[in-house]
């Protein structure tokens, strides 16, 4: 199960900087994308921020952040929505990196951080902290991220026994998935029932209750690896060819696949640490922003701003579809995610047929 083959590269130019010291590609279509995502996610932010049951008008929105709201205004949208819309923004950019990133490693569309497995083992990580330890939430995100690296390194090193080809690494870390969901549910059924409650509620994905404590540390690790992921792009364009290929371009394969491994566990494994496991938005949102592009590669960039775009809408619909009953978003994303993944293997089943 792969992609089709790449459609031509779109237009692109060449930008010199530092004296012509470095140059940059720049996809012009790509820039397009990722300027429309972006003002899709300031419109849907203005509207998140001035909704609920104290509505406040988008201009005073606007004059709110640019700090000339009224106390209360301020309040309400810097202490109460802004930490939740932000925390939304940032575990969609992490989570469309890292789907990103393992997609075009693996060179399969179902080789997402959330389909083998490192979103379940993160969720292993955090709940051993939540009931067996009673941690806080400092301890439980620790938890969360080492749980998703080890089990990631774990499916690399069973995979890599002759080389990591994608449809394997897909099966291992399925494989592995599946039995530590079964560790999950046997943690949650020897809990005392409040215990089992919060890790129940945890894992169903939230961002309510939301503050400054979870966007703080998700916005430095974004910073930090985002640039990297970048920066990992083009060889990852490369090892899409086949190994051998990327081999005589001069791509370290062995290299680039762990740095990708570190990179995409790292920003997954901290946007669930921050949120719960948020399903699907690693899987669509990479795949999405390649159509959009209509370009080979990760598509970092335009992942990110889909995997925000995505998260910030699913969140206001999980907000105020059923008002006054709030769902998770974790409920809202599983459920149009199911929708997109029966599609996309329906859509494979029929290349097959063909």
């Amino acid at each position: 199960m792969t992609d089709a083959p790449h459609p031509p590269l779109p237009p692109t130019r060449r930008v010199r900087i530092l004296g012509g010291r470095i140059t940059l590609r720049v996809d012009r279509r790509a820039v397009l994308v990722c300027a429309t995502l972006a003002l899709v996610v300031v419109v849907i932010a203005v509207f998140t921020l001035g909704t609920g049951d104290y509505p406040i008008p988008a201009l005073d929105v606007v004059r709110t952040l640019l700090g000339h709201g009224t106390p209360a205004q301020d309040f309400i949208v810097q202490t109460l929505r802004l930490p939740r819309l932000l925390t939304a923004v940032l575990v969609g950019v992490a989570l469309g990196i890292g789907g990103a990133l393992f997609q075009s490693m693996s060179r399969n569309p179902l080789g997402s951080p959330d389909i083998v497995g490192f979103d379940t083992g993160a969720a292993t990580g955090a709940l051993v902290v939540i009931l067996l330890i009673g941690g806080d939430s400092a301890q439980v995100a620790i938890g969360a991220v080492l749980g998703g690296i080890g089990t990631a390194m774990l499916v690399y090193l069973l995979a890599a026994k002759r080389g990591a080809p994608g449809f394997r690494l897909i099966l291992i870390g399925i494989a592995i998935g599946a039995l530590l969901l079964a560790v999950n549910s046997y943690l949650i059924t020897r809990a005392e029932l409040t215990d089992a409650r919060q890790a129940h509620l945890w894992l169903t994905g939230s961002l309510d209750g939301r503050g400054w404590e979870q966007v703080r540390p998700l916005a430095l690790v974004v910073l930090v690896l985002l640039p990297l992921a970048v920066m990992l792009g083009r060889n990852l364009r490369m090892l899409e060819l086949g190994d051998e290929p990327a081999r005589a371009l001069g791509v370290p394969v062995e290299l680039t696949r762990i740095a990708v491994l570190l990179v995409g566990v790292g920003l997954t494994a901290t946007a669930t640490a921050s949120a719960g496991p948020i399903a699907f938005i690693a899987l669509t949102a990479p795949q999405l922003a390649r159509r959009l592009t209509r370009d080979g590669g990760p598509n970092v960039l335009p992942a990110a701003f889909m995997g925000a775009a995505l998260l910030v809408a699913s969140d206001l619909a999980a907000q105020r579809l059923f008002h006054p009953v709030t769902l998770p978003v974790g409920v809202l994303t599983a459920g149009i995610g199911g929708l997109y993944l029966a599609w996309l293997l329906a859509g494979q089943w029929r290349k097959g047929l063909g």
